[in-house]
């Protein structure tokens, strides 16, 4: 299986179809309910929903997800039933193939239910025929490359050494950012405030991100600096990266972390080791794109 351990769940739907191919002398049949097994409608319901629900028991590779809703609709139309089912889930992966999966196992149920009355139906044409949700779904593309500053602060810690710093350089890269620039700088409060208005003022680079500096420390003063500068505070940021960091470390809750914008500038503070920088880059992106069309006073897409 594939290790979705640090996707961001998403809301996700996905539509799939499956065509069931009858001889039209039993289309009155059909229609009436009145096959020697039972109703279509209600068995291609009923399966429908049990295939969605039970897909990771009868596909290996596929997730156990939390099914928020599945809906089966069956018409009659010439030559075929048409099942739709359309799957919705709130969780990392998509549900293309919980669609997939009912719609197959519906009409394999109105199959079993119509073979007495036509040896010649088959089941054709199954196929996805939408899927929404996931990071995909929040990708934002610019004209031109947004820049980024990258602040790790430390009192010891030497580039060659900033492994953090570096997962938050390649993050920002792979999200189309050009570095402008990336330093080492120690827990000194003026310093911290000199270099984030430096990089918003003068450079006036998309977003700054520090690390190090977070937690609770006699020498963590990074959320002291930001909140000093920054002029209005983004919660909703600093929020979800904490909670995303405390569904998989109990320490999360210890970061004192500062998100907020200075002129056209975001800045986010993130803790200072490795393992809760991937988390919280992890949560950041793609969301945070769309803030800087915000900024800029483009509002939201409609």
């Amino acid at each position: 299986m594939i290790d979705v351990g640090d996707k961001p769940e998403s809301l996700r739907t996905a539509v799939a179809q499956a065509l069931l191919s009858f001889d039209n002398k039993i289309m009155s049949i059909i229609k009436d309910g009145n096959s020697p097994k039972g109703n279509i409608f209600e068995i291609a319901k009923v399966s429908g929903t049990l295939g969605a629900k039970k897909t990771s028991d009868l596909i290996p590779y596929c997730h156990p997800i939390p099914i928020d809703d599945v809906k089966v609709a069956v018409t009659i139309e010439p030559s075929h039933v048409r099942i739709l089912v359309k799957v919705k889930s709130i969780w990392k992966t998509g549900v293309e193939m919980e669609a997939l999966t009912g719609a197959t196992i519906a009409a394999l149920s109105v199959y079993d239910i119509l073979k007495p009355l036509d040896i010649s139906l088959s089941i054709d044409n199954i196929k996805l025929l939408e899927k929404h949700g996931g990071i995909g779904d929040f990708k934002e593309n610019y004209d031109k490359k947004l820049e980024a500053a990258v602040i790790t602060i430390s009192d010891s810690r030497k580039k060659d050494q900033d492994e953090s710093g570096k997962l938050i350089i390649n993050t920002l890269t792979s999200n189309g950012f050009d570095i402008i620039d990336y330093k080492i700088i120690p827990d000194e409060i003026k310093l911290i405030e000199q270099e984030l208005i430096y990089y918003s003022d003068k450079l006036k680079v998309n977003i700054i991100i520090t690390t190090g500096g977070t937690g609770v420390g006699p020498r963590d003063v990074t959320p002291e600096a930001t909140k000093k500068i920054i002029e209005k505070e983004v919660l909703g940021i600093t929020e979800n990266l904490r909670d995303y960091g405390q569904s998989r470390t109990p320490l999360s809750m210890l970061s004192r972390g500062v998100s907020g914008i200075r002129g056209n500038t975001l800045i986010v503070n993130m803790p200072g080791s490795t393992t809760a920088v991937s988390q919280s880059i992890s949560a950041l992106f793609p969301g945070v794109m769309h803030i800087f069309r915000m900024i800029a006073g483009h509002g939201h897409h409609k």
